[in-house]
């Protein structure tokens, strides 16, 4: 028989996954290797990576109470502390989904600040280490958007402490 066939999921989280994987799943405009799963994050299983610098271990307090405040909060979030460059590991979590990156670096150790930053776009902004958690909590449950987070906080550019 050479009529085709046409299969109709009946499930309809079996459909939205499906239509989700096929319209958000994108490609970094200038460099086709660089991917991302756009998912919103309200409907995305992890809300932030929480990625220190180096393995240095002046890091390890902070990335502990950032992960706790986190959890606090109910949000999702995974540590990846493994070895390679930062850039890399915001990749990984670009292609999995995940729509923040924390990064905790030798700023966080000196002024108890971090960087966040959104996964479409990869812009990134400084925040207080204290009010972190909660701007991601209102950044996941659409309670404040990207634009009206960058207003609020300043630009990151450049670390300001180098050791």
């Amino acid at each position: 028989n050479s009529e085709a066939k046409i299969i109709v999921p009946t499930d309809k989280a079996v459909v939205s996954t499906q239509s989700t994987g096929e319209t958000n799943f994108k490609v970094r405009e200038n460099d086709d290797k660089r991917t991302w799963l756009d998912l919103p994050p309200l409907i995305a299983p992890t809300k932030c990576s929480v990625l220190p610098l180096s393995n240095n271990t002046a890091f390890d307090p902070y990335i502990e109470r950032l992960s706790a405040d986190l959890r606090k909060l109910g949000i999702p979030n995974k540590v990846d502390d493994s070895s390679g460059a930062i850039g890399r590991r915001y990749a990984r979590t670009d292609e999995i989904g995940i729509p923040f990156g924390i990064t905790v670096d030798f700023d966080t150790v000196k002024l108890e600040t971090v960087t966040v930053r959104e996964r479409n776009t990869c812009s990134q902004i400084r925040v207080p280490l204290a009010e972190v958690a909660q701007l991601v909590h209102k950044l996941c449950s659409d309670q404040l958007t990207w634009d009206q987070a960058k207003e609020s906080y300043p630009e990151f550019t450049s670390q300001q402490t180098i050791e």
